[in-house]
């Protein structure tokens, strides 16, 4: 035996049987491997990766016609675990459903088990897994549209709703008895704000609400109603006064007072038009006015009203202004030859007088402008009244101290 050992030929067999029998062993080893695939150096496409998708839908599967159901979940979380080259295109295309399936079953609650059609070479995790259900008999019932108008006090200043109409009136409802028993009321909502016309077939979605105020989730047919409202702009015609503060300074006197249009047609709602009789202009101040002419007056507008086709009137003031002219001679007219005449009352051969008139016409007048004087003509020896007259502008007005004088006629000795 030990010169077996010591022999080289020995040694080489052996160590050839024992490559020959590591070969083999390794060789099974490989073939025995899942999907033969090298244990040293596996293959990145065969490897195993874990994927979540969020808010994946939920399909419901039983009879519509017939049933609804609560409490399945709208969409649901769904993880898959799997080799890359079956997982990555399951995930882009989506092209799987996730579903209960309740047909089959009866009214009443049920616990059922979320299903799935994905390839079944991946592993997969729903969450829920199971969840309860109630099925439902489905009941149908109409029911009053109510339509609601929002904003109501903000619609543009003047306006004011009017007559309104809904088409359909009624909605077919559709959803479990037990849901149908709950409705309290079915609304549309239509805002009115800051409106100034009329609405025209607006198309506006049905809300359904228990008594609680709490929205119901049920099936409404149609979806939608039409509403048209009348958004009016009610008016009413008032007569116009022109409204003054202050006094015209001394010498003047108001003869009249007026606007160029003697009524104006209001705009509001009717609530506020009710109450007014009339308006006026903003005051004129008279202090300000030293002649006769037009001024542009803004219109003192109430609260809630607008004139649309007028926002001033033309304010036509005539003015009288009055001027003395102090110590005017009085002249003597067609005394005869030969006769002296003298006045009762030395101051009566002069007087004032008083003008009247048109400022513009009165301003530059002086003593000048008249002359007073008594006729004598024919009158006899002794004392008489005679009467004053004065002569002057004939576009003024004159007012004199007195009427007549007292004179005495004499002839010298």
């Amino acid at each position: 035996m030990d010169n077996w050992f010591r022999s080289k030929w020995f040694v080489r067999v052996v160590s050839l049987a024992f490559a020959v029998l590591f070969y083999v062993f390794v060789s099974v080893e490989v073939n025995n491997a899942p999907n033969n695939a090298d244990s040293t150096f596996p293959s990145g496409g065969d490897s195993q990766n874990l994927e979540t998708i969020d808010e994946v839908p939920v399909d419901i599967r039983i009879n519509n016609d017939k049933y609804v159901v609560s409490g399945v979940p709208e969409h649901v979380s769904v993880s898959m675990e799997g080799s890359l080259s079956i997982l990555t295109p399951t995930i882009k295309n989506r092209n799987f459903n996730v579903f209960v399936d309740l047909q089959g079953l009866e009214a009443g609650n049920h616990t059922v088990e979320l299903q799935h059609d994905i390839p079944e070479k991946l592993d997969v995790f729903i969450e829920p897994k199971r969840i309860e259900v109630t099925i439902e008999e489905k009941a149908t019932q109409e029911f009053d549209v109510n339509i609601d108008f929002l904003h109501e006090n903000q619609l543009a200043e003047g306006f004011e709703l009017g007559d309104y109409e809904v088409s359909p009136q009624k909605v077919t409802i559709t959803s479990a008895q037990s849901v149908i028993d709950k409705i309290g009321i079915v609304k549309a909502y239509v805002d009115l704000n800051g409106l100034d016309k009329s609405i025209n077939n607006r198309e506006v979605p049905v809300n359904v609400y228990d008594s609680q105020g709490n929205e119901l989730n049920v099936n409404v047919q149609p979806e939608n109603v039409v509403v048209s409202a009348d958004i009016n702009n009610p008016s009413k015609k008032v007569p116009i006064s022109v409204e003054t503060s202050g006094e015209l300074p001394k010498g003047y006197e108001l003869t009249s007072i007026s606007a160029n249009v003697e009524e104006v047609e209001l705009f509001g709602t009717n609530h506020v038009l009710e109450n007014i009789e009339g308006i006026s202009t903003e005051k004129i101040d008279l202090s300000e006015i030293t002649d006769s002419g037009t001024i542009e007056a803004d219109l003192a507008l109430p609260d809630g009203t607008s004139a649309k086709d007028i926002e001033n009137v033309e304010v036509t003031v005539e003015l009288e202004q009055t001027k003395t002219i102090n110590a005017l001679p009085i002249n003597v007219e067609s005394l005869a030859e030969g006769q002296e005449i003298t006045f009762a009352d030395p101051a009566n051969s002069e007087m004032d007088i008083t003008v009247t008139g048109n400022p513009s016409d009165i301003k530059e007048l002086t003593d000048e402008d008249f002359r007073a004087y008594i006729n004598v003509e024919e009158l006899e020896v002794g004392e008489h009244d005679v009467p004053i007259s004065v002569e002057g502008p004939e576009e003024v007005s004159v007012e004199a101290e007195f009427e007549q004088a007292t004179i005495e006629i004499s002839e010298p000795e």
